[in-house]
């Protein structure tokens, strides 16, 4: 059964924060126009190939555990115009959440720890960046959660090939669930002073999968570029603190029932990223290390807080 559920005032408010999000999307952004848009980049547009990974086992963490990998494709199409860039894409992604240890046998699976979870999911985005370091994105998501995402084959065949421990717990994870995910990303301000310059931005996601809404900020340092996949060379450091309403890798999915094992969610989630970004026009590459803070209420926040390594890699022909 499911044992948690949301506060309801903070739940309502995070809802309502959702809601108010997608309204203001969904006027600024009509799906005709945006489809008509994606079409005209796909014409127009220069194509980028842009694949991602996050990955604690890279770290050589043979305990493995929480957020325990991610791994994503994205195809997107680059318009530039006067003073700005204007991005559609798609993509397609699976992220793996398991207990805290991965060679803990199904029967010692449970409160506090983290719940088995894979969610497999594709979607479209668009973005527009300018070139005074401003930028928004919004987007949608619809995948599956439990089972159907093949996170238990995913990562039990990658362990063997990489000669890691193979996980045991798969057989507790949360039930299957269809989701759906909007998310919208802004910010409206952005100070640089010659190679050095500081943009913070307020994001949110509302859906059955993801509900939270947060703030951060990202510093860059070094040779940076005014629009994305110009000629690059900076260092970074990426702040965030977010609000959750609902996290149905922790809760199971919302509409679902009898969940073998779930968990509350900690309400203030912060998470920090220092790395360096590359691009030279034509290949890119981003490498950074993640600190992401404790999620799970009850759970110490020196346990239930995570490293991890986040890579991304970019083609432009």
């Amino acid at each position: 059964m499911r044992t948690n559920n949301p506060a309801p005032f903070l739940g309502k408010l995070i809802i309502a924060a959702g809601l108010s999000i997608c309204a203001v999307v969904a006027r600024a952004n009509p799906v005709s126009d945006f489809f008509s848009g994606f079409a005209q980049a796909r014409e127009s547009g220069k194509i980028s190939h842009i694949v991602g990974i996050d990955n604690d086992t890279l770290l050589l963490n043979r305990n493995d555990g929480f957020y325990t990998s991610g791994k994503n494709y994205a195809q997107i199409h680059t318009v530039r115009q006067v003073g700005q860039t204007t991005v559609f894409g798609w993509r397609i992604a699976q992220d793996l959440y398991t207990a805290s240890d991965i060679k803990l046998p199904p029967a010692q699976v449970g409160a506090p720890d983290h719940p088995y979870a894979g969610w497999l999911h594709g979607g479209v985005f668009k973005e527009v960046h300018r070139e005074d370091g401003t930028y928004s994105k919004t987007g949608m998501d619809i995948g599956c959660l439990g089972p159907c995402a093949g996170g238990r084959w995913t990562q039990t065949n990658f362990h063997r090939v990489i000669d890691q421990p193979l996980p045991q717990g798969w057989s507790r994870q949360v039930r299957n669930e269809i989701g759906v995910v909007f998310h919208g990303e802004l910010a409206p301000v952005s100070w640089r002073a010659e190679a050095f310059d500081l943009t913070p931005a307020l994001h949110g996601r509302f859906g059955n999968i993801f509900t939270d809404i947060g703030a951060g900020f990202t510093a860059r340092a070094g040779r940076l570029n005014l629009l994305p996949r110009q000629p690059a060379l900076y260092g970074y450091l990426h702040a965030d603190l977010k609000i959750v309403g609902y996290n149905a890798t922790l809760q199971g999915g919302y509409f679902s029932r009898n969940n073998p094992h779930t968990v509350d969610p900690k309400r203030l989630v912060g998470e920090a990223e220092i790395g360096f970004a590359w691009n030279d026009g034509t290949y890119g590459a981003r490498v950074g290390l993640v600190r992401k803070g404790n999620e799970i209420r009850g759970l110490s926040n020196s346990a239930g807080a995570q490293n991890y390594l986040h890579m991304q890699f970019s083609y432009t022909p």
